[in-house]
């Protein structure tokens, strides 16, 4: 009798995770295009000037993502001259530490740096600059081979840093963040900043098109930082300028109305500041908790239509909250019409974004009663466990700090996962439509999602570890 030497377990499996090293764009389109769950695809320093969207239909899992990441954050320059960057349709990739442009001759040619569809769910980008595309990210459901719309659950943004170098010139819309029908998807920690369509509208950020709790927290929107102020922006927003009903969930039916547009969100903790129209503007938005924020230079909050509902408390900003065209919400405490000279007496540069303390802000100090969703402050500092709260996104009882998108450039970053349009609409590269401009004085226009075009990789399955697992079973064997 004779045994298999057991070092028969230690050949190579081709199912299992690797760390991939890239240094040029052909390594990384292979490495996207082998992809498995648990690979690390990992961007040496340097530039890598891609021509052509880069396929991510790979399944990675909750337990094994697929990560791509810079070894050095920020150092790894993708810049695409392509209208569309990655398309996302596999679940479960992370994108960590990447700085990312548009090139594109002309605005209308770069449109979306991700391009999340379909099932892929569990979608991250954390840690990264991703600038001058028209939008930066676009997440919509897709219909499968059977006809079926699949949707992007559970998607996280986080710690980015989210801008334009100058106003978009095109004919489709501007959003930076442009989540449709997707449930769950949280947006927090990041810098939005200088976005603008020339003689149109733009937002920093939406969810749409039937979505579900989508949360916005410790975002810092600041509709002009660096560049001066031009044509109509708008920050946050629940409902966008509205969808098109058959591009709207769960229906996708063209005679079921698309509303509400969003359910259940919250929008807590953020800085809005130095935008010509509203901090965030509610479309047929049910149930949305607008909490403790800080909106400056805006002309404030509008609850719009009849399904727009929820409450408004503990904000302190320049305008008001509306009700428009019978929204409605519950006023808790909040400070409005709050004056320039009084924004300027409290911080260093509040329109800039710095709320620093310069003088005494005791009217704002412990004013508003707690509310059980907001138990951290702009910060992520503990707001108090007893008493009261004090207005806005920062809680000033705790003192002056320094928000979390404040991250270094150096180092290299973690791989752990987390997780709406007006009218018209121009072909994108997936061969559906993008969003048209968006106006919160218009009605619902279409937003059609884009057909699945295809991707690299599939997912490794089960059978390695099976193999594995097995292997011992028979290794001794009776041989004649």
């Amino acid at each position: 009798m004779r045994t298999v030497p057991l070092v028969v377990l230690l050949l190579p499996l081709s199912g299992v995770a690797a760390t991939k090293n890239v240094t040029t764009v052909a390594e990384l389109q292979a490495a996207l295009s082998s992809a498995k769950a648990g690979d690390d695809i990992v961007l040496a320093d340097g530039t890598y000037t891609v021509n052509a969207n880069l396929n991510c239909a790979a399944e990675g899992t909750d337990a094994q993502p697929i990560t791509v990441r810079a070894a050095n954050r920020h150092a790894a320059l993708i810049r695409f001259n392509a209208t569309e960057g990655f398309k996302v349709s596999g679940r479960a990739w992370v994108f960590d530490g990447l700085t990312i442009e548009g090139i594109c001759a002309r605005d209308q040619d770069c449109e979306h740096a991700f391009h999340v569809t379909g099932h892929a769910e569990g979608f991250v980008l954390r840690n990264s600059r991703v600038r001058d595309f028209n939008s930066q990210l676009k997440a919509n459901a897709t219909k499968n081979a059977s006809g079926v719309f699949e949707m992007p659950h559970r998607g996280l943004i986080e710690r980015n840093d989210i801008y334009d170098t100058r106003p978009r010139v095109t004919g489709t819309p501007v959003n930076k963040l442009n989540i449709d029908t997707g449930d769950d998807w949280v947006v927090r920690d990041n810098e939005v900043h200088d976005f603008s369509k020339q003689g149109g509208i733009s937002y920093g950020a939406f969810m749409k098109s039937g979505g579900k709790r989508g949360l916005f927290e410790r975002n810092r929107v600041l509709c002009a930082r660096d560049r001066p102020a031009s044509d109509t922006r708008i920050g946050l927003s629940f409902g966008g300028g509205g969808t098109g009903a058959a591009f709207c969930a769960p229906a996708f039916d063209a005679t079921v109305p698309c509303d509400p547009e969003h359910s259940d969100g919250i929008i807590r903790n953020n800085i809005v500041a130095n935008c010509s129209d509203v901090a965030v503007y509610l479309n047929r938005a049910a149930r949305t908790q607008v909490l403790f924020n800080t909106f400056i230079g805006t002309t404030g909050v509008d609850f719009r239509y009849a399904s727009s509902t929820g409450e408004a408390h503990g904000n302190v900003l320049s305008s008001v909250i509306r009700n428009r065209d019978s929204g409605r919400f519950t006023a808790g405490t909040n400070l409005t019409n709050v004056a320039t000279g009084t924004w300027t007496s409290w911080y260093v540069a509040p329109v800039q974004g710095d709320l620093t303390l310069k003088g005494p802000v005791t009217q704002l100090v412990g004013a508003a009663a707690p509310r059980a969703s907001v138990t951290e402050d702009f910060c992520q500092r503990p707001r108090p466990t007893s008493g009261n709260h004090t207005l806005g996104a920062l809680e000033h009882s705790l003192g002056d700090c320094a928000p979390v998108t404040q991250q270094p450039d150096a180092g290299t970053p973690d791989a752990g996962g987390g997780t709406p349009d007006a009218g018209g609409g121009t072909p994108d590269a997936g061969g559906g439509m993008t969003d048209a401009g968006t106006n919160p004085d218009e009605g619902p226009g279409t937003g059609a999602p884009d057909k699945d075009s295809g991707g690299c990789g599939a997912s490794p399955g089960l059978w390695p570890l099976l193999l594995v697992l097995l292997l011992p079973l028979s290794l001794r064997r009776r041989l004649r």
